[in-house]
């Protein structure tokens, strides 16, 4: 466990940028104590500085997560956000997609958000900019990208991809099924 460098501060916060814009600065001075990204394992956790404190105490090899895996950093430097920081960016997300309640199973088995599933849109979103999907009862059920600006989704055909699929929280069941 070790704080991020700045080449991988930067790869997290460009990401976290595409969904939540300004509001990273939220996710660190929060009301109930300060929070923290550390890396272990490839893997970018988000804890309470408590939390990181104690995590800290363990040693290396005893220790296998603590606080919230955001998400991984792959071997090429790219990062790679997991579906566990969902509820994390869900209250701050500055697009919203919300989807149909027939297109939620469709969206929770990994499949991409059409035109035909799609109930409303944040205005001006733009072309891939990075989306929180929710159902129509504004429950969080994954991110994704937006394959389509928001004037786009107006004329285009039903059958057209608007959104593609990043993670849903479908992915708990499916990945299980394969241990």
């Amino acid at each position: 466990m070790r704080p991020l460098t700045e080449e991988e501060t930067t790869i997290l916060f460009e990401k976290l940028s595409k969904y939540i814009g300004e509001n990273i600065q939220l996710l660190i001075d929060r009301p109930d104590g300060k929070y923290c990204f550390r890396l272990h394992q490839d893997r970018i956790y988000y804890a309470s500085e408590e939390i990181m404190k104690l995590a800290g105490t363990m040693p290396q090899k005893g220790l296998v997560s603590f606080g919230t895996c955001f998400g991984k950093i792959t071997k090429t430097k790219k990062f790679r956000l997991h579906i566990t920081c969902l509820e994390f960016l869900a209250p701050y997300a500055k697009f919203k997609v919300w989807v149909k309640p027939g297109s939620e199973q469709s969206f929770l088995y990994g499949n991409h958000v059409l035109k035909s599933g799609l109930a409303r849109i944040t205005e001006n979103t733009a072309k891939y900019q990075g989306v929180v999907i929710h159902s129509m009862s504004d429950v969080p059920l994954g991110f994704g990208v937006a394959a389509k600006t928001t004037q786009e989704c107006r004329h285009t055909d039903p059958l057209q991809i608007v959104v593609f699929h990043q993670a849903d929280i479908g992915e708990y069941l499916r990945h299980e099924d394969s241990l």
